[in-house]
């Protein structure tokens, strides 16, 4: 056996990890050989300690290929692993908000002189103005609880979301919030279909200036289809995983009969979702719907690459409609803690458009609140804001 032990394939590595200069980063891979002969990374000799090695390897471009091979006399045995180098890093984070039409159909449908006099938008727009937040509004074509749709939002407030799309971007969700999980084996043509609808009415009303790549699709999971389309519109950058995956929430149940979603999210803190999976099914079943290894590995590093994909997954820290607003801070400042005990410095806050609306059935009055006591303390935790849709996560370094 020849593998490196101590870096899985994917990681994210920067100055945390290793020493950073103008050569690039230099990095100690660590491993284990059970091959009598000499160990090389990347052709430079490693360290030997009976079974284990040990050698630094220079990271000098984004995505680099690091490789560990034995000579024997039984023949050359190799492991090559790829690693991301993420240059000039710094603490960030990503703010996203998903599910909306309801702040775009009152507009439709009120005409305010200005698109920011509108609550929401104004509530957006003061947290910015006193922390330097950043958002992503992740949107429907059609509301579903109104039968309203893009089309009906004039381009009258245009210029005005051109000049907040330094801090407020727009972005693809779905086609619409019903049903729940659209794209889970959707076609090639009729997500493209979508996603360019909705691109098209969000550059017509709010600029090109405006729209996003988004992160994330309506509830996360798609086909393969719609990833291959994803990557050909330049995504590159997604939360968590495109399968299908056991998510947080209440059941389709318990949304169909109007629950609180707020009070399901009192539930669920400090406890791990997990599925109920039959010992019949084996391990495999089990392995993979509750104790992934990719999944233990994101819960910690928050953010991981895909070589096979060419797409970085990040994991979320909160969804502010889940998460009481007292709770927020102690929930982000323990991800961070977990995160920087291991060198990672990319975070994500998220929550939905819905509950900041009063006439919304499962309407939360501090919403907008939770939203700002999650970015306050994201601030105070020394973390920028940041898109990840721009650079690698935010960092425009190797753009530069």
């Amino acid at each position: 056996m020849l593998q490196i032990t101590n870096i899985r394939q994917g990681a994210v590595l920067n100055c945390n990890h290793g020493k950073e200069d103008e050569n690039g980063l230099t990095v100690l891979f660590e491993g284990i050989s059970d091959y009598p002969g000499p160990v090389t990374l990347n052709g430079l000799p490693a360290r030997r300690d009976g079974r284990r090695f040990m050698g630094e390897v220079t990271l000098t471009e984004k995505i680099n290929t690091v490789t560990a091979e034995s000579v024997s006399a039984y023949g050359n045995f190799s492991q090559s692993i790829v690693v991301v180098y993420d240059k000039n890093s710094f603490r960030r984070f990503n703010c996203y908000i998903d599910d909306h039409s309801f702040f775009w159909t009152d507009l439709a449908k009120e005409r305010p002189k200005r698109a920011f006099d509108h609550f929401y938008l104004k509530g957006l727009k003061e947290i910015h103005e006193r922390t330097g937040f950043k958002a992503t509004l992740n949107c429907f074509f059609h509301n579903d609880h109104f039968d309203c749709d893009m089309s009906q939002v004039p381009d009258i407030w245009k210029n005005e979301f051109i000049d907040n799309s330094d801090w407020l971007k727009m972005s693809f969700h779905s086609l619409g919030e019903f049903p729940d999980r659209l794209y889970i084996e959707a076609s090639e043509e009729e997500f493209r279909r979508d996603y360019d609808l909705v691109y098209d009415h969000i550059v017509r009303f709010a600029g090109e200036e405006t729209f996003i790549e988004p992160l994330v699709i309506h509830w996360g999971i798609i086909s393969p289809a719609c990833v291959k389309v994803l990557k050909e519109k330049g995504v590159r950058t997604y939360a968590s995983a495109f399968r299908p995956r056991l998510m947080g929430g209440p059941s389709a149940l318990e949304r169909a009969a109007g629950c609180k979603e707020n009070n399901i999210g009192k539930s669920q803190i400090g406890t791990a979702v997990k599925a109920v999976v039959p010992t019949d099914l084996g391990f495999g079943y089990e392995e993979h719907f509750t104790v992934s290894e990719e999944s233990n590995y994101l819960e910690t590093h928050r953010a991981m690459y895909n070589p096979h994909l060419d797409m970085t997954f990040f994991r979320g820290n909160c969804c502010c409609n889940l998460v009481p607003i007292d709770v927020i801070p102690q929930r982000l400042r323990l991800a961070v803690e977990k995160a920087s005990a291991v060198g990672s410095e990319v975070f994500n806050v998220g929550s939905h458009e819905q509950y900041t609306f009063p006439y919304y059935h499962n309407y939360i009055p501090d919403h907008m609140k939770r939203i700002s006591k999650a970015v306050e303390t994201m601030i105070e935790l020394d973390c920028k804001p940041v898109f990840f849709a721009k650079g690698f996560l935010g960092n425009e370094s190797w753009e530069k």
